[in-house]
């Protein structure tokens, strides 16, 4: 089943439009994240790059839609909403779960002819490495849902989400059923046995990232038979926040050559 909008413009968010970028970025939010996290992106990489954000549904202006509920259609919507875009070259950036899904839409966008110049995959393993989901039993027993105290304490543990969200009740009461959809999504993950594509890949994850080891985003070198680079940073998941400088770097150093600029 792939997931439709009645407007396709619902999936991709564009906050700075730069009509004479060289290259557009598309970039893929994280559980519970939404849009408005790559903001910082686009107003630190325009002019030069074009930032796009995928908006989820079941969050911020979606949130009547129902959540996705796999990798899979997650990214059949994204490619579908991508399909009448002009032919502007095009790279990818996810970030934990968004990793997975935008590497499943430049599979998608390869055996569509319009394979990604790059691809970005940010605190996430490869989809040969996997984990056992939130919520697990010890004695090996199939992983019940999560209930809402083991889901906020894990969004405590990894960071990334305000404390005074974390704080709201209100506001968790709204976040907790699209954090656990998304969780759902990320944790039934398996990318295709040999499941590789064909641009760049650049991994990023942060030294002490209990979600992925160095090991398991080492990984990903099987999964592309393209140009292939890592850059571990200091910081733990969201390392992406504490090390902007050095993200955004790595991003122009790979893309500004495409444009010729």
């Amino acid at each position: 089943m792939t997931i439709r909008s009645e407007d396709d413009e619902l999936w991709i968010r564009r906050f700075r439009p730069s009509p004479d970028s060289a290259v557009s970025l598309l970039c893929f939010p994280h559980a519970g994240g939404s849009a408005s996290a790559y903001f910082a992106f686009s107003e630190a990489l325009s002019p030069s790059v074009e930032v796009l954000a995928v908006q989820y549904p079941g969050r911020q202006d979606r949130r009547w839609e129902a959540p996705g509920r796999t990798v899979a259609e997650l990214a059949d919507g994204v490619t579908d909403a991508l399909a009448d875009r002009p032919g502007r070259p095009l790279a990818l950036f996810g970030h934990s779960m968004g990793g997975a899904i935008a590497f499943e839409v430049a599979r998608r966008l390869e055996a569509r002819g319009r394979a990604p110049v790059a691809l970005f995959v940010s605190g996430r393993r490869a989809p040969s490495r996997h984990r056992e989901a939130l919520g697990a039993q010890p004695t090996g027993e199939e992983a019940g849902p999560p209930t809402d105290e083991e889901i906020a304490a894990e969004l405590r543990r990894l960071g990334g989400t305000d404390a005074a969200v974390l704080a709201d009740a209100a506001l968790m009461q709204m976040l907790l059923p699209v954090v656990r959809a998304d969780y759902r999504v990320a944790g039934s993950y398996r990318g295709e046995p040999g499941a590789a594509v064909g641009c760049p890949l650049t991994v990023l994850v942060g030294d002490r990232d209990p979600e992925t080891t160095i090991e398991e985003a080492g990984a990903w070198r099987a999964h592309t038979t393209g140009g292939f680079g890592m850059r571990v940073c200091p910081g733990g998941h969201f390392f992406i926040e504490s090390n902007r400088s050095e993200v955004f770097g790595v991003i122009t150093e790979a893309l500004l050559p495409v444009g010729g600029v």
